[in-house]
């Protein structure tokens, strides 16, 4: 009797421990997914499309903040010290990022290690300072070029293909379910790039001013004339007298559009906005900038569709 009830027990146990051990055992595959943890919402997006469900991605920044600022905070160091593979904008954008990983402790991340990405290298990069003197006087400049790269859907292939190999080299078994996942994000941008070419070729050359210096890939790639900016440097809030020059421009060139990320204040564009009758348009450079841009390919969508709407608003036709 005794012998028939530890048999029933044992029996009734046992998928709780089978489970157990599937669950908990580092061998299994679906044990425990790759920890990534990027600096960037963009790099998140295009990790997460790379990674698919091999992935747990988290990104340091929010798509609406100014990546240039950002307090080093305890909590991502933690998040640091589990990743697996940390993902960097680089071009010395994330000042911060040496303090977070110092903090972190972890080896599988430091520079040099299988898990360090940096998402830059082989990217076409804008402004690179050459044979000036870099200073403050210049405002915050970036002596390895601009870092808003990711705004160019060629340079997201290259930044995919950078991710697709630190994905590799910490998870060499899963290496041909990354490859085809490379292979899909590839065709989608082909895809959508084309679609996004026919749509804002017709305005190719049309003047806007920006805020800040985040456009040059973008301008590069659609051939949107960035003419001037709200700031007087990288930076540097504009005086009252580049203000005014800048009004006079508008007025005199007929510059009908002014860009501003979400991270920057609207009071003095919106001032520029009431002396020139241009509309100011508050476009994300980054994925979750705002909620419609969910994904990387939601990003270039609602940046195209919103600088259309805004030219037509504005009555700027076509190859004017």
């Amino acid at each position: 009797m005794l012998k028939e009830k530890v048999l029933r027990f044992t029996y009734m146990l046992f998928p709780s421990m089978l489970l157990f051990f599937l669950i908990f055992s580092p061998e299994h595959a679906f044990a425990k997914k790759i920890r990534v943890i990027t600096t960037s919402t963009d790099l998140r997006s295009i990790a997460e499309f790379i990674g698919g469900d091999k992935v747990k991605a988290e990104s340091i920044t929010k798509g609406y903040s100014n990546p240039h600022e950002i307090d080093p905070k305890p909590s991502f160091m933690v998040k640091l010290s589990k990743a697996d593979l940390f993902i960097r904008i680089g071009l010395d954008l994330e000042q911060w990022a040496e303090l977070l990983i110092d903090g972190a402790r972890n080896p599988r991340i430091r520079f040099g290690s299988p898990g360090h990405v940096v998402a830059s290298v082989g990217v076409d990069i804008q402004g690179i300072l050459t044979g000036a003197m870099v200073d403050r006087s210049l405002g915050d400049v970036h002596i390895f070029g601009n870092p808003h790269y990711w705004l160019d859907p060629l340079n997201g292939k290259i930044i995919a293909k950078n991710i697709l190999e630190g994905l590799k080299r910490v998870s060499p078994e899963n290496a041909g379910y990354f490859d085809e996942n490379k292979r899909l994000f590839d065709k989608e941008i082909d895809k959508r790039l084309a679609r996004w070419d026919e749509r804002i070729k017709p305005y190719s050359g049309t003047k806007i001013v920006a805020y800040h210096r985040s456009w040059p890939n973008f301008s590069k790639r659609f051939g949107i004339n960035v003419a001037d900016y709200v700031e007087l440097k990288p930076g540097i809030a504009p005086s009252p007298a580049h203000i005014a020059a800048l009004i006079k421009k508008m007025n005199a060139e007929g510059i009908k559009v002014i860009i501003r990320e979400p991270c920057y204040e609207s009071k003095i564009p919106s001032f520029i906005s009431s002396k020139t009758g241009a509309s100011v348009l508050v476009l994300p450079v980054s994925v979750e900038g705002v909620k419609e841009a969910k994904d990387y390919f939601d990003l270039f969508d609602y940046i195209i569709d919103n600088l259309i709407s805004a030219f037509t608003e504005q009555g700027i036709n076509p190859n004017d």
